[in-house]
């Protein structure tokens, strides 16, 4: 059963990143006891740029723990506690390749679909002090889910995460990476674009790349 194993939040903070002041939210921390998770966040977590980040179908980042062993292997020398990928859930047994976007889960009182993978913008290289974080983390597809709020609730360490539907499509948060690296194929296309919880951005993307194949054809 995948549960969560680490809750971490974090308010915007500005810190300086090669001379500039940067004001980021991603300098998440472990908290202990249960926290109210709403629409749009945590209680006690924001995101800076909101152009980017947040909003509902960013409201919940989860990314498992297991990838921290990947990433001991190639930064040796960094520290690496919960959090550090700016995740609120870090998580044991949900994957990537696991979860489909549109698949509903339980996570304590809470009810949450996944939405997306993440891409990872330059506030990695703020977090990590290193710009080639961005294209290690991409280059690694370990890149985490994302998760719109359909039901607030109270979560916390330790809460199971429960599946209670899985959509239909069959597209797994994996698949929509590999779309977006162009190694995906066209069926994978055509039933993403039906998933209901797919964001609008995305659908149009690629409703625009089957407009162009048919064109092409």
């Amino acid at each position: 059963m995948a549960k969560v194993i680490s809750l971490n939040v974090a308010l915007p903070r500005t810190v300086k990143f090669r001379g500039q002041a940067v004001t980021t939210g991603i300098f998440k921390e472990p908290v202990k006891g249960r926290v109210k998770l709403r629409r749009l966040n945590l209680d006690g977590d924001k995101q800076a740029d909101l152009t980017v980040h947040g909003g509902p179908d960013k409201a919940l980042y989860a990314y498992p723990a297991e990838h921290y062993d990947y990433w001991k292997k190639r930064l040796p020398n960094m520290k690496l506690p919960w959090g550090m990928f700016g995740e609120n859930l870090t998580t044991e047994e949900l994957f990537e390749d696991q979860v489909n976007i549109g698949d509903v889960f339980r996570i304590g009182s809470s009810e949450v679909v996944a939405t997306q993978p993440r891409m990872p913008c330059y506030k990695l290289g703020v977090k990590f002090g290193s710009m080639d974080i961005v294209r290690q983390f991409m280059e690694s597809k370990l890149t985490g889910i994302y998760f719109r709020v359909l039901k607030e609730g109270d979560v916390g360490a330790g809460d199971e995460i429960e599946l209670i539907s899985r959509d239909d499509n069959n597209v797994t948060v994996k698949d929509i990476v590999r779309l977006v690296s162009g190694r995906g194929d066209e069926a994978t296309i055509q039933r993403a674009v039906h998933i209901k919880a797919l964001p609008e951005a995305w659908r149009q993307e690629f409703l625009a790349y089957l407009v162009k194949q048919d064109g092409i054809e």
